[in-house]
């Protein structure tokens, strides 16, 4: 498989007017970047449940049927294998489709072509066919969803060779990123965590923020390492500040791509604080903290003070919108689980 394309976005287009810097949530700017690849790039289309008229359950595709004509942004039939199957034909031809999984357990049903099939098209033709394909997928909880509107696939995809699987944590990368990966020929699995996405920085657009494969340490700290992505990105911070009441120094870290996994930044933040710990809203059993505890454990085993700890949903179904807040990590059950080790070591 070829490296994803990393072409910078707001260079690349030069057609795109720089707005003056505004409040601007999660949603706005991956609306935004939509709107400028599609202007961008006359092979772009954007299909799924409900992206048409209605603009998306969440308003992601706002506007953009209006704007572009239906032949570049239409609804689909309720059929998830059916999108990913007609992407993947589109694809063949020299289309770059964007879709919408609606909500992340919906597309269990696309599962068998997603990993079958999109997955390993470039390595069957022995790299002559590229599948320019963004699958979007909004996952997690904590805005009050029954179980299959607030689940967390991330293991299944990152488990798939072929297959970028990335998730921005805040309107910056929410942009950036999405429009990197509409230029990657590589499938990518863009993750938008539902509970940010009414999160606002101050932006001017369009803006490049890091390589969507690679890490971010979003804040410095000298005792402890947090590995944190989408939406825990936003506990990590929180309990590192906590923690700093405590006397605690705590560096955050974004990870952003989840597949490939950036070895460098977060070796290099491990070695220095000795002591790690990976934060995900997925079960534990068998999740992605496990291939993360493992893989910097091998890498950095020598330079840990202690094991690597996991801080996760809990090994259940996602249960009920009023339980929920006991389900999701918090930064309390982050500094709890940081109170286990022996800190005299």
């Amino acid at each position: 498989m070829s490296a994803p394309t990393h072409t910078a976005p707001g260079e690349a287009d030069s057609t795109v007017e720089q707005t003056a810097p505004k409040p601007t949530t999660m949603t706005a700017a991956l609306n935004q970047a939509l709107r400028d690849e599609l202007a961008a790039d006359p092979d772009v289309v954007i299909f799924g449940e409900d992206v048409g008229p209605l603009g998306g359950v969440f308003r992601i595709t706002d506007r953009l049927q209006a704007e572009f004509g239906d032949d570049r942004v239409w609804d689909s039939p309720l059929a998830e294998a059916g999108i990913i199957g007609t992407a993947i034909g589109m694809a063949m031809y020299g289309m770059r489709p964007v879709v919408e999984m609606q909500f992340d357990a919906f597309s269990f049903p696309a599962f068998e072509q997603i990993v079958s099939h999109l997955a390993k098209e470039r390595n069957r033709t022995k790299g002559r066919l590229s599948m320019p394909i963004v699958v979007r997928i909004p996952c997690a909880g904590g805005i009050g969803g029954v179980e299959h509107h607030s689940d967390s696939s991330e293991a299944y995809w990152i488990h798939t060779p072929g297959l970028t699987v990335v998730t921005p944590s805040n309107p910056a990368d929410a942009y950036s990123m999405l429009r990197e990966a509409i230029r990657s020929d590589d499938p990518v699995i863009f993750m938008e965590p539902k509970s940010r996405y009414w999160s606002k920085d101050t932006l001017s657009l369009p803006v490049q923020t890091a390589p969507m494969t690679k890490a971010s340490v979003v804040q410095e700290g000298s005792d402890v390492t947090l590995l944190s992505y989408g939406p825990t990105v936003k506990t990590a911070l929180e309990a590192a500040r906590l923690g700093e009441g405590e006397g605690l120094s705590v560096e955050v870290i974004d990870l952003r791509s989840l597949s490939p996994f950036d070895d460098e930044t977060v070796s290099a933040s491990v070695r220095k604080t000795s002591r790690a710990a990976v934060i995900h809203e997925a079960a534990q059993f068998g999740g992605y903290g496990a291939e993360v505890a493992a893989r910097v454990t091998e890498r950095n085993f020598f330079h840990l003070s202690a094991p690597v700890l996991r801080i996760t949903g809990f090994d259940i179904p996602f249960p009920s919108p009023k339980l929920e807040e006991f389900h999701l990590p918090t930064a309390e059950r982050v500094l709890a689980a940081l109170d286990t080790w022996e800190w005299e070591v």
